[in-house]
């Protein structure tokens, strides 16, 4: 059927049985079946007992919030009592970091990444023991000063300026010292050995039975399905491996750039088997993912930053994103649309999710998605541990910084660990950022399918039908937008404090967290086993994508750092004080 616009409206192209046949529809019930069970396990945890101690420490709250114009010994001391309360500490909780558990950080023996007998176990906590001694003589000697300096700004009535400083400094130097003693008392404490094969093989075991069954009903072949699994789970726990090393954690070299490299040197040298290629199925362990992310996009905390930050993400994000394209096309004469466009939302939204969704959405190549994905990764690395140091170098304030890189990294995990680098105000910041502009995946998704068929396959002279709008879709950001206002929704319900229990450290960290970085894991390997570098070859020529990506992320750069300071210190510096 033809409309007036000469458009083909084909009203019988969606098929019910699609829910079941789809790759997406199936990321989307593998997410939902996750998420459902981490609310099952964890939800029931918020017991009456719970709610009683949440509402002392919240007593203590306001009461030292009241007393004083800063944050006293006190107020700290009742928030430690509140993040203390993690429903993942449960049985429950401490079963599936068991079973799911990733290989361990370490030094000089990969082997320490899988097994340590006890001798050598003890031998290394009885190592720790000395510096977590000095850690903790040296916090107690910072709390009695903080107990000092606070009491002398209480004797002044919390009026003089001078002596409210020198206790919130005194305050600040406590935390600081306090989170180092914790972080040694942990390595003290592991004094038995371990022996992660057995867990690793029944994790792997789990994971294909997962995606095996959804891949059965797609028509796949279950069986050669679960026999290449092996292999692709095998190199996801390399990479893991790689990236827990004390050096690669130094220089934020991640398993997703380990995954890929592994797989292409695998693909590039003997090249990937025949019978292992069933199971190199790149989108559909990502989507799966991307839908357990949605469930971490919360409208509460997107909310908690306020304008200023929706405006550092969906403002700037679009105009780089459109800008970039332009230059792609304009400029370089970018011989692919594609690929321009995959490239393009990679660098301005939010990394490899926003390149498989686009990708999905505009029909790239799978050899254009990798590349995207590869430039993504290594400019990641790069900015992780650049951006942090100019920053402090430069003496940027850390809410301008943190703003900064949440706007500018690609991936969530990365933006965490630079903020992180510089203080947990800067952390807050840019991940609540990225947060933000992680939401933008849906909006783009559709944005592009719908500018890829009305403008760009028209203009070519084909025939497309409206219906091909929806076709084009990735529907598994349907799970994503569902997941994100479904869990905005319990956090909201639920009330901070007991969310932040059973749903921040519950539902999420104790579950979904866990098997979306292992789900990301496999489809990087999946990217890496599935190239073939004479694919890529011409995709390089004239270096114009590694150009388009230089210049878009210089735009990008310029105009979030731009948006920030207007944002956060000019039209709304009432909010950034009270980050």
């Amino acid at each position: 059927m033809e409309n007036d616009s000469g458009i083909v409206v084909d009203k019988g192209a969606s098929r019910f049985s699609d829910l079941w046949t789809k790759e997406d529809y199936w990321a989307i019930w593998l997410g939902f079946f996750v998420l459902i069970v981490g609310m099952i396990l964890f939800f029931p945890k918020a017991t009456p007992q719970k709610k009683m101690e949440i509402d002392q420490a919240n007593a203590v709250l306001e009461m030292e919030s009241a007393k004083a114009p800063f944050k006293t010994i006190a107020w700290y001391g009742a928030v430690d009592a509140k993040k203390k309360m993690k429903a993942l500490s449960s049985d429950e909780g401490k079963l599936i970091k068991k079973v799911t558990s990733k290989p361990k950080s370490w030094k000089m023996n990969p082997l320490h990444a899988f097994l340590m007998s006890d001798t050598a176990a003890a031998e290394k906590a009885s190592k720790a023991k000395v510096r977590a001694d000095q850690a903790k003589a040296a916090m107690k000697a910072a709390l009695l000063k903080a107990e000092a300096a606070e009491k002398a700004a209480a004797l002044a009535a919390f009026k003089d300026k001078a002596k409210n400083a020198a206790a919130v400094s005194a305050i600040d130097t406590w935390r600081a010292s306090k989170a180092k003693a914790s972080k040694a008392g942990k390595k003290s404490k592991a004094t038995k050995g371990y022996n992660l094969f057995p867990m690793l093989i029944l994790f792997m075991v789990i994971l294909a039975l997962f995606f095996g069954v959804g891949y059965a009903v797609m028509g796949g072949n279950a069986g050669k399905f679960a026999i290449g699994f092996g292999v692709v789970f095998a190199v996801a726990t390399l990479a893991y491996v790689a990236a827990g090393n004390a050096t690669m954690k130094q220089y934020g070299i991640g398993y997703a750039a380990w995954a890929i490299v592994f797989g292409l040197i695998i693909s590039n040298t003997i090249g990937t088997p025949e019978w292992v290629k069933e199971a190199v199925q790149t989108e559909y362990y990502i989507k799966t993912g991307l839908v357990l992310l949605g469930a971490e996009i919360l409208f509460g905390k997107i909310l908690s930053i306020g304008i200023p930050g929706i405006f550092v993400a969906w403002v700037v994000t679009p105009i780089v994103l459109i800008t970039t394209y332009l230059f792609g096309q304009k400029v370089l004469k970018m011989p692919s649309k594609t690929l321009n466009m995959t490239i393009s939302a990679d660098m301005s939204v939010c990394g490899v999710s926003a390149a498989i969704a686009t990708a999905a959405a505009c029909k790239a190549k799978k050899e254009e998605l990798t590349l995207a994905v590869g430039l993504s990764l290594v400019f990641t690395s790069i900015m992780m541990v650049v951006m942090p140091l100019i920053i402090k170098t430069v003496g940027i304030p850390h809410v301008l910084g943190g703003a900064w890189m949440g706007g500018t990294i690609d991936a969530t995990g990365a933006v965490a660990a630079a903020g992180a680098f510089l203080s947990e105000r800067a952390l807050y910041v840019a991940a609540t950022i990225k947060m933000i502009q992680n939401v933008l995946i849906g909006v783009i998704a559709f944005g592009v399918a719908l500018y890829w068929v009305t403008k760009v396959e028209a203009s070519q002279g084909q025939r497309v039908g409206l219906i091909e709008i929806w076709h084009r879709f990735p529907k598994f950001v349907i799970g994503f937008i569902i997941a994100s206002i479904v869990f905005s929704a319990i956090y909201q319900s639920f009330g901070k404090d007991v969310s932040y229990m059973v749903i921040d450290q519950g539902a999420i960290r104790g579950l979904s967290k866990i098997l979306r970085g292992w789900f990301f894991c496999l489809a990087f390997t999946s990217i890496g086993l599935a190239t073939n570098f004479r694919e890529l070859k011409e995709y390089f020529k004239g270096g114009k994508p590694l150009i388009l990506y230089v210049c878009g992320q210089g735009l990008n750069l310029l105009l979030t750092l731009t948006m920030a300071y207007i944002m956060f210190y000019l039209v709304f510096p009432d909010i950034t004080a009270k980050i």
